[in-house]
């Protein structure tokens, strides 16, 4: 499996921001950690040896970043003013700065022309990241792989609501959505799963909420909801991403 190691100074977060790429051609993966999380997770808890079939056969190549969450969400006793306005910042990072950055990798491996779009993946608060991506910048994700999310900002912030806080989001801005709104042709054009179990501290209250309001809104997103066996942990992971990236891939 070919990997390649890049630094690069985001001036959006005025510092700099590491990642990692598998693959050598193929369709690209944003991968996002869990809560905490660093760009090298993707190999260290062997997530890269189960998405390997797709990457050495160049189907895919993905790209594992960095949070900060730190900053933000597990920030609990900072200001969530401040702390609302850094997360967003980091966000900006992915479509301002670091999606042209795949873009141009993708295209020159693949001999491709445009903005190919990204498939966002993640689990746990990760799920929650690339859900509220592919929700917010659909022109940018062709595709959405969510694992075990939470996918409410109460998680993070509580009861502090403002602006960049309510845009990130899923359960309320999706909620308020117009059932008109072009966005919604969008998400339909392409294919995003949420998937989420019943068991040991998964928490799948959010997941239900969003299938609710995506049967309310006709947003065609495959909800998948696992058994009381299905903990929110790796192993399970494992497992549900070969079974859910064929389908994205098809």
């Amino acid at each position: 499996m070919e990997t390649q190691y890049f630094r690069h100074y985001s001036a959006c977060l005025d510092r700099d921001m590491e990642c990692k790429v598998y693959g050598h051609a193929g369709r690209p993966v944003l991968f996002i950690p869990c809560q905490d999380g660093r760009f090298f997770d993707f190999e260290n808890y062997k997530m890269a040896d189960v998405w390997a079939p797709w990457i050495e056969s160049g189907q895919v190549m993905v790209f594992a970043i960095d949070t900060i969450d730190q900053e933000t969400w597990s920030n609990k006793g900072g200001d969530p003013g401040w702390r609302s306005w850094r997360h967003e910042q980091w966000m900006h990072y992915i479509v301002d700065e670091f999606a042209p950055f795949v873009h141009q990798m993708v295209n020159e491996r693949n001999g491709w022309e445009g903005t190919p779009g990204m498939i966002a993946f993640g689990a746990s608060l990760g799920a929650l990241h690339a859900a509220n991506l592919f929700f917010r910048w659909p022109g940018l994700f062709s595709g959405l792989l969510a694992l075990s999310g939470i996918y409410t900002a109460s998680y993070g912030f509580g009861s502090y609501m403002d602006e960049r806080v309510y845009n990130n989001s899923p359960v309320d801005y999706l909620r308020n959505m117009a059932w008109d709104h072009p966005y919604i042709q969008e998400y339909n054009r392409k294919k995003a799963v949420i998937c989420v179990g019943t068991g040991p501290w998964e928490i799948p209250e959010t997941t239900f909420a969003l299938r609710d309001i995506f049967a309310q809104k006709n947003i065609h997103v495959w909800v998948d909801v696992w058994g009381k066996d299905c903990a929110h942990d790796w192993p399970w992971w494992y497992r549900q991403v070969p079974y859910f990236v064929p389908y994205l891939l098809g």
